[in-house]
């Protein structure tokens, strides 16, 4: 990527090169444990910005007492650099493995950041002087699906022994573990059951490695709760694969469990059954009574409801979830949907209002529910930076650190920089910030500060349009809608052209390898081999194309199109389910939490784009259509392609 690095105009071009091979020399050695290197490459650094980051580099290669003094001079900075903080933790780890409880409790007041094992280390120093609230505290740790750091382990043992943490938490924690699928983690809660309650682990090495011949080979006549608990995590398994396979063993085994073990099953095999959406989900999730459902399962009890059209489930549904998860948009979206419907429009008029002023999916549909048109501040931008303060905000240190590495293409460093900098700005800070990032073309940090403005806004910078005329052609010999394009690389790289994700997909337009090298021989484009796939040109000819191909498979339809382009188009069609759907309903059932998030953000860009390009209106719930259903026999479950 090509960067203005408009503050560094007065550094010749050999000065910042020099620059940047310094601090990748610096990075090197620290990585190799060459402190002679790395110190040379700390001096000829020492009066630019990246010079707390060679610090940092030199004080992890000698950390120890020996260095004190120039940790602690180091410490005593302002927080100008995340690695002020980060280095903070490393030191208050070095000096709770060493019991220097002193100088750790002086420290650890100072920590912005602290992990699970610092609050562990500070819960072993609290023991000293509150053992009971300490205690209290690591109950409240107790409860996680994975494991705990080292630092937890005494606080945990000495909680087993006070009898705070009870051997119904012990299998709680199991069960939490399992759920996830944490079965290493299931198996070490066994040693810390009374010994009364120990069974064989094998139990639930059998149950994970082939669920399905475990509960066909296994007698449950009898059996103690160990082999119940085993039993109960292979039906979770098997219904994640087949809810009717794992129903169909429950009818023959159910019997052989608790009341709150059956009602424990239910819960589950409603969760399950709503993610295949099988209509059978809701008389599942209503056998499971009044077993306590975790707030993924509540969630898609509403979901299951909302596709079986029953708006009162859906209202109820949602006041059964806590308190905080009843705030989230999406559901006070859907309640204010099923007040409606159950004759309660004020209420739900209320509701709407509320959620209409904010700028996403649902607070647009909820403006649309009101009648609202989009405010002028879409398309006017209510404040303007002038370039004293462009150039005051390019002069900030933490501004200057980020163009910088994301110059050598340190990203994480790069992002985790930027988020420092701006994390206490005010709504006209931010914009500042967002224009500095869009005339270096870091179209990502200027999305990620013009999205955080409360009050004040620039629609622009939100959702910025780089590379239009590069699209134009691509764009008018596929037929795609401009605003849709622009909505889905939005979502898809933020603009950065050389982005990559952990699963391999590349560029602009985020192209698995394998999509990428069929595109390129359905065009004809022979020469391709995979390093093309960063390049601007070539990214944007194979993500169009199989843009069009897909919404061509889905006859033009954006949120099938858009689905299938995340999640792929087999997917996309059985989530269409058997009856017609809403497109908000279809949306929000997406069983993929990334791509049913992906999908929402998508068409809500899409609008605002449309909007911003000046296209004829056209509401967010018209875009979203209808999902026509499909014919039962095509149809199979989404979990024949996991």
């Amino acid at each position: 990527m090509k960067f203005v690095l408009l503050l560094l105009l007065a550094l010749p071009v050999c000065a910042l090169a020099d620059q940047d091979s310094e601090f990748l020399a610096a990075r090197e050695a620290l990585r190799v444990g060459n402190a002679s290197r790395l110190d040379a490459a700390a001096e000829r650094l020492k009066d630019t910005p990246l010079e707390p980051y060679v610090t940092y580099y030199q004080l992890r290669l000698r950390l120890g007492a020996q260095a004190a003094p120039q940790i602690k001079a180091f410490l005593a900075r302002t927080d100008e650099s995340p690695v002020v903080d980060q280095f903070r933790g490393d030191w208050l780890k070095y000096l709770a493995k060493r019991e220097s409880w002193e100088e750790f409790a002086e420290e650890y007041s100072r920590l912005l950041t602290a992990d699970d094992e610092l609050v562990c280390y500070s819960q072993q120093l609290r023991m000293k002087s509150d053992a009971e609230g300490a205690l209290q505290t690591a109950r409240k740790m107790w409860f996680r699906s994975e494991e705990m750091p080292e630092s937890c382990a005494p606080l945990f043992e000495e909680a087993l022994k006070q009898g705070v943490i009870s051997e119904a938490d012990v299998w709680q924690r199991m069960r939490l573990a399992l759920e996830s699928g944490n079965a290493t983690l299931a198996k070490q809660l066994i040693k810390k059951l009374p010994k009364s309650q120990i069974f064989p682990a094998d139990e639930i090495s059998r149950a994970a490695s082939n669920p399905r011949r475990y509960l066909d080979k296994t007698n449950f006549e009898n059996a103690g709760a160990g082999k119940r608990v085993a039993a109960l995590f292979a039906l979770q398994r098997l219904s994640r694969q087949s809810p009717q396979l794992a129903y169909t063993r429950w009818e023959q085994i159910g019997k052989y469990f608790s009341e709150a073990e059956q009602r424990y099953f239910f819960s589950w095999q409603g969760y399950a059954g709503a993610q295949a959406q099988d209509e059978r989900a809701l008389a599942w999730f209503a056998a499971a009574g009044d077993a306590a459902l975790n707030t993924r399962q509540m969630a898609w009890r509403t979901r299951a409801a909302l596709r079986a059209n029953n708006w009162r489930e859906v209202w109820e549904s949602i006041n059964a979830m806590p308190p905080e998860q009843q705030k989230e948009g999406v559901w006070r979206y859907w309640k204010a949907r099923a007040l409606k419907v159950l004759g309660r429009p004020s209420e739900a008029d209320a509701l709407y209002a509320e959620l209409s002023r904010e700028y996403n999916f649902y607070g647009q549909l909820a403006a649309e529910e009101l009648g609202a048109p989009p405010g002028a501040e879409i398309l006017t931008a209510s404040y303007r930076p002038e370039e004293d303060e462009i150039e005051a905000m390019q002069a900030l240190p933490g501004i200057q650190r980020t163009l910088l590495l994301y110059n050598m293409d340190l990203r994480t460093e790069a992002a985790r920089e930027w988020a420092w900098a701006t994390r206490k700005m005010d709504d006209r800070q931010l914009l500042i910030a967002a224009e500095v990032a869009r005339r270096n073309e870091l179209h990502d940090r200027s999305i990620y500060a013009a999205d955080r403005t409360v009050q004040v806004h620039d629609f622009n910078l939100r959702y910025p349009a780089p590379y239009r005329e590069a699209l134009q052609e691509n764009l008018q010999k596929h037929g795609l809608e401009e605003a849709w394009v622009y909505g889905l690389m939005r979502q898809e790289s933020r603009f950065v052209s050389r982005a990559s994700s952990v699963v391999g997909a590349a560029g602009l337009m985020q192209i698995m390898p394998a999509t990428a090298q069929w595109v390129a021989r359905q065009i004809g484009m022979k020469s391709y081999r995979k390093g093309l796939i960063h390049q601007l040109d070539v990214n944007i000819k194979l993500g169009t194309y199989y843009m069009k191909t897909v919404s061509h498979q889905f006859d033009n339809n954006p949120v099938l199109a858009s689905a299938a382009y995340n999640a792929g188009p087999n997917r996309a069609k059985q989530w269409r389910g058997t009856q017609s759907l809403e497109g908000a309903i279809y949306v929000e059932s997406i069983p993929y939490d990334e791509t049913r998030d992906y999908v929402k953000k998508v068409m809500s860009n899409t609008s605002y784009y449309s909007m911003l390009f000046g296209q004829p209106m056209q509401p967010l719930k018209q875009r979203l259509g209808i999902i026509e259903g499909e014919n039962p026999k095509n149809r199979k479950s989404y979990r024949d392609e996991k």
